[in-house]
């Protein structure tokens, strides 16, 4: 039964990472099928409008100003650039554009200017999404009359875990941004980054903080750590990958009518590795040769894959449209 909570408990979740991989993956994919079409793929596509200089310290990203890896600093990109590159994304086939600005909250000036992308990527056919760092209420009221469909914001990993990561936010600063953009009815993209050191117990924490959010996100982006040099996390020991598929499944059960996104780290992982997480109850993913600033496969080796696995990239993944939030 295809039944939304959100009241799950940690021995609850513990519980689900600990079925056999077999198990889990039928339950995940039996649930999977209750809502969305197994054999479509939501394709978005994603890109940074203001690169580096970051102040915050997050300890996974090459963006932070305080971290020693080698980006390249960017002021924001002109509209003409952005709408040229959102018209790309729509003829390879992305039926949402993202937008990424290395910034831990926006100017009310700088705001100004991504509603005026905002505004001409919707012009031209495809969904919006933003992420922008901290956002006040006022803010996102903004950016909701502006037409923003989603706006991302990560949790990025457990409570507990998260001061080793970042220090210049709290965790609640990110719910706090969270309650702004659900106030104001944006559509919320929220997940989270494994494979940075984290323990079993974090990722748990990590997925009962998303399940038991007052609504729960409606796309789930499940990020793999992409270590950079010159980052803290550099050198980091990796996920499985087994147990990166267990993280999807439990995250497809936990939160059954979510979109649940296939994200960062898919250059790691093999043909064999994607194909389970969207058995897993994966079915969504970024489509193009970066995520901000780092690699991701080009839209060829995706189409290659999709081919082989008999999956239809589209831009509407639940066959139940008009019954359940979905992107």
């Amino acid at each position: 039964m295809n039944t939304v909570r959100h009241d799950w408990s940690r021995p609850e979740i513990a519980a689900l990472f600990e079925l056999p991989f077999n198990d889990l993956l039928f339950q995940a994919h039996s649930l999977h099928r209750e809502t969305f079409d197994p054999n479509q793929v939501q394709v978005s596509t994603l890109l940074s409008i203001k690169t580096g200089a970051c102040p915050e310290d997050c300890g996974y990203c090459s963006q932070s100003a305080r971290n020693q890896a080698e980006t390249e600093r960017e002021r924001l990109l002109p509209l003409n650039e952005v709408i040229e590159k959102a018209g790309i994304a729509k003829n390879n086939g992305a039926s949402r554009f993202c937008m990424g600005a290395a910034w831990r909250n926006p100017t009310d000036k700088n705001l100004d200017k991504v509603i005026e992308m905002i505004e001409a990527v919707n012009a031209i056919g495809l969904e919006t999404c933003v992420t922008l760092g901290m956002l006040t209420a006022n803010q996102t009221k903004k950016l909701k009359i502006a037409g923003l469909d989603y706006y991302n914001h990560n949790l990025d990993t457990s409570p507990e875990y998260y001061g080793d990561i970042i220090t210049t936010r709290t965790y609640q600063d990110r719910l706090d941004t969270l309650e702004h953009v659900r106030d104001a009815g944006i559509n919320v993209c929220c997940g989270g980054i494994v494979g940075m050191g984290e323990t079993k117990t974090d990722r748990i924490s990590l997925l009962q903080q998303l399940a038991n959010l007052p609504e729960h996100p409606e796309s789930v982006p499940i990020n793999m750590l992409v270590q950079v040099e010159g980052t803290p996390l550099h050198g980091v020991e990796k996920i499985e990958a087994l147990d990166f598929v267990r993280t999807i499944a439990v995250a497809r059960i936990l939160m059954p009518k979510s979109v649940v996104r296939l994200s960062a780290g898919r250059t790691e992982m093999s043909d064999e590795q994607q194909a389970l997480c969207f058995f897993a109850g994966a079915n969504s993913i970024f489509y193009g040769d970066r995520l901000l600033t780092t690699s991701n496969p080009d839209e060829d080796q995706d189409q290659l894959l999709f081919d082989k696995l008999g999956i239809n990239a589209a831009g509407a993944t639940s066959q139940k449209l008009n019954a359940v939030a979905t992107v």
